[in-house]
């Protein structure tokens, strides 16, 4: 592949090139000039956008396929070409199929499906047997077929000695461990944020509480066995606390907040739009400052969209009876951009993610591979169904003003 982007501002801090207006030359997939003005003696095909701008490819450490088993809400070929839409150049898929992705032959499925795609897809392995939280899955031959972190997807791990092996195991071959931040016999079967909204609703809660302390005692854990936690989709302000002191007293553990979960807060629950029920739920507007500022400090490495495609039979129901989950890998920037740094959120959705996935980085440099993602920072629009490729279209951002857009990415020797 042989191209030339014209004016384009990079932004990666990794860069000697950050915040420049550059042309960039690709040839057969390679970086192989960057400069104020290129000329294009070969004829190459030029990439000219309105506003231009180019970072690392972005990597989404949290994203749902249905595939296989769940065929209806998404095909892991349109998973790719949506995340490849959507700007992301890597996916770290979640283990929610059926059967769930708990061993060597499942992961291996999920990835060879991936092959040949723009987008990279990374398998993450279930953490335990069926998701059960009873016995551990076998994560050394997962590691060795290519899946990347072990997590139960949105099930705690209620067994605190099962979670406790699996980080002393992990760590024979420096396995990264995630764990869902619920505690369930607090939350039980609630529904939306335990607050004032929950109650003027006559919607059963899920405290803040069941969080925190599922949090805490992780971090206890932690603590006790050393080795490589992630907690993924945090929701509360005492939750970046808890996270915050763990890291100072020198725990390995990186932490994930959903998009939505920046943004909204439980003041949308009032029209019962089942889109709105996620997990975590969505918190109250005190909570969002302080991810928001986590975000800015540092505590939260790593922003996802927590893309999780629901069929229209199990979301366009009673608010009581609908899954759980949103798309989000279409909406993420635009909604992002509105409220974060643009470098922070790029930092968030680029070196910090691969950092802690294992996924190599490649700079905005001469001579590095071409991993690049497109975008408009400054496009405004109003997120409608025209703007999602998902086959399911359970968006928590319908109807919601949007600022900035990707315009696709050059990864894996293609451009979409």
């Amino acid at each position: 592949m042989n191209l030339l982007i014209k004016s384009a501002t990079i932004i990666d801090p990794s860069s000697p090139f950050h915040n420049k207006k550059q042309d960039i030359l690709i040839e057969n997939g390679k970086i192989s000039k960057i400069s104020k003005l290129l000329d294009n003696p070969n004829n190459y095909k030029e990439i000219t956008f309105e506003n231009l701008h180019v970072s690392q490819g972005w990597f989404d450490t949290s994203v749902s396929f249905g595939e296989p088993g769940f065929e209806e809400r998404e095909t892991i070929e349109n998973g790719l070409k949506t995340a490849a839409k959507s700007g992301f150049t890597a996916v770290a898929v979640n283990p929610n199929t059926y059967p769930i992705a708990d061993n060597k032959s499942a992961v291996e499925f999920i990835k060879n499906q991936g092959t040949n795609s723009a987008t990279s897809l990374y398998p993450i392995g279930s953490l335990t047997k069926k998701a059960k939280s009873e016995d551990l899955a076998e994560l050394f031959d997962m590691q060795n077929s290519g899946a990347i972190a072990f997590s139960d997807y949105n099930k705690p791990i209620d067994n605190a000695n099962l979670l406790k092996i699996a980080l002393q195991y992990a760590q024979n071959f420096d396995a990264l461990v995630l764990s869902f931040p619920q505690d369930n016999s607090i939350a039980q079967n609630g529904l939306v944020n335990e607050h004032i909204n929950s109650t003027k609703l006559g919607l059963k809660g899920i405290p803040a509480l069941a969080e925190e302390l599922q949090i805490a005692r992780d971090l206890f854990l932690l603590e006790y066995t050393g080795g490589k936690l992630h907690i993924p989709t945090i929701s509360t302000a005492k939750s970046v606390k808890l996270i915050k002191e763990a890291k100072k007293n020198g725990l390995n553990v990186t932490c994930s907040v959903a998009a939505h979960n920046l943004v909204l807060t439980d003041d949308e629950l009032v029209n019962f739009d089942s889109n709105t029920k996620v997990l975590p739920p969505l918190r109250t507007s005190k909570d969002v400052k302080a991810l928001i500022k986590g975000v800015n400090n540092g505590v939260i490495d790593i922003i996802t969209s927590d893309h999780n495609p629901i069929d229209i039979e199990h979301k366009k129901v009673e608010y009581s009876t609908a899954k759980f989950g949103t798309i989000g890998l279409e909406s993420l920037f635009g909604a992002l951009n509105k409220v974060l740094p643009l470098e922070t959120l790029i930092t968030c959705l680029t070196t910090n993610p691969k950092n802690r996935f294992g996924v190599k980085s490649s700079p905005i440099n001469e001579n590095e591979e071409a991993c690049l993602t497109l975008f408009n920072p400054d496009f405004e629009y109003e997120f409608s169904i025209n703007n999602i490729y998902s086959t399911s279209k359970n968006s928590i951002f319908l109807g919601k003003r949007l600022k900035g857009k990707a315009y696709g990415i050059i990864s894996n020797n293609k451009i979409i």
